[in-house]
This record gives structure tokens, sequence and C-alpha cells, in this order.
């Protein structure tokens, strides 16, 4: 079964990717790039990436047949969506295994959702 790893990141993470001290910026992308690895070596990668800054983000808003394009994230919140990773696992235990191993971060949080069987 496939689950999503969804990753929110605080202003502090997003900051750091970009950050002009280059230690400071290396410290963030380095987490990264090992547990990509760890899940191609465990055979469940299925996809995945991470996401531009939320201010980067483009909101459409359904009302009825109308919609409204707003620029920025959905959500006003502390912690945006900053990246996925899609995994194939047996089951949610295994998936929420996976998910403890994301890189930490103060305020980093993580989403498991099973995805839905692909249409057709």
């Amino acid at each position: 079964m496939t689950y999503t790893i969804l990753i929110y990141e605080t202003a502090a993470d997003f900051a750091a990717r970009n950050d002009p001290d280059p230690d400071r910026r290396e410290a963030y992308w380095s987490a990264w790039p090992p547990y990509a690895e760890a899940l191609r070596a465990a055979g469940v990668f299925a996809g995945g990436a991470g996401l531009e800054l939320p201010d980067t983000a483009t909101t459409l808003r359904f009302r009825g047949e109308q919609h409204h394009v707003q620029d920025g994230p959905f959500a006003d919140t502390k912690e945006q969506l900053g990246g996925f990773f899609i995994i194939d696992v047996p089951d949610l235990d295994a998936a929420l295994v996976w998910a403890a191993r994301v890189p930490r971060s103060p305020g980093r949080i993580c989403e498991v959702r099973p995805n839905l069987k692909p249409m057709g």
C-alpha cells in the first residue's frame, strides 16, 4: 500500500534552505539525501519532492461554478507544507516507522496518509 509522508516546516526551516551562511544552509540540506537514500535502499521509495517556499504558492478557491485565484498558501499557519515522500509499505505501522526517521527540526511535523488506489 502506498502512503504519503507530508512534511510541514516552520519559517525557520524555510529560511535555512536559502540561508546566506553556507554552514547553516548545508546543515539543512545535508540531512535529506541520507533519508531519501535509506528509502531507496529499503525499496519503499515511490516518489516525492521538496516544495518551493510557501509565498510562491497560488491558491484556487471554488465557489459554485466560479473560482478565485489568490497568491500565497491556503492556510496562514506557523507550519507550511515543505515537501513529501510517497512510500510503498505493507501497512500504517511501517509508514509511521519511516515518518519517524524524517530529519528532525524544532517544529517540523509529519502527517502520514494512505493514498487512494489509482483510478482506472
